[in-house]
């Protein structure tokens, strides 16, 4: 797993002693989880036990995970990484915490992301964000996606609850 870098940010592997930033940040905040497939964190042990497992992921070369780190203040304040494929095209998926939306980051760790992927040879990229979250399909569409379908479902096997999301691709 090899760290990214843009001109603002290091993109790096999580770590155990990330925890307490990830949880403080962003993991255990409901606005911030509103939109995501999985509730916030109601104490430290259920993300250390997630990141533990995550980081256990990085032996598999398919891994493409990374905490999103600002240069300025080495502050871990997101992540991003590949959370599904679909017939062998990846899905990402992302989280910033809340104190640094509306500054360009995820749009610039996404170009990073989508950039190595290319690199690696995939030619198809696939997002799905909730119609309602606003500034991740503004994310999404910065970062030249093209809108596919909606999709109305259950969010996930974590929350049942029936959502619609924009579904999108990027092509090589």
């Amino acid at each position: 797993m090899t760290n990214l870098y843009t001109k603002r940010l290091n993109l790096r592997p999580i770590t155990m002693n990330d925890c307490e930033q990830i949880f403080s940040c962003w993991a255990s905040d409901k606005e911030v989880t509103k939109y995501l497939t999985w509730h916030a964190h109601k104490n430290i042990e259920t993300t250390k036990n997630i990141v533990s497992n995550w980081i256990s992921q990085y032996k598999n070369n398919n891994c493409y995970r990374w905490g999103i780190e600002l240069k300025k203040t080495n502050n871990l304040i997101g992540m991003i990484d590949v959370v599904n494929h679909i017939n062998n095209n990846p899905v990402i998926g992302y989280v910033l915490g809340k104190a640094y939306w509306n500054n360009g980051y995820m749009t610039e760790a996404l170009k990073a992301v989508l950039d190595r992927l290319f690199c690696d040879g995939y030619s198809r990229i696939l997002i799905e964000a909730d119609e309602k979250n606003i500034g991740s399909n503004c994310v999404i569409r910065k970062n030249g996606f093209k809108f596919i379908k909606k999709e109305t479902k259950q969010c996930s096997k974590l929350k049942t609850n029936i959502v619609t999301t924009n579904w999108y691709i990027k092509t090589r």
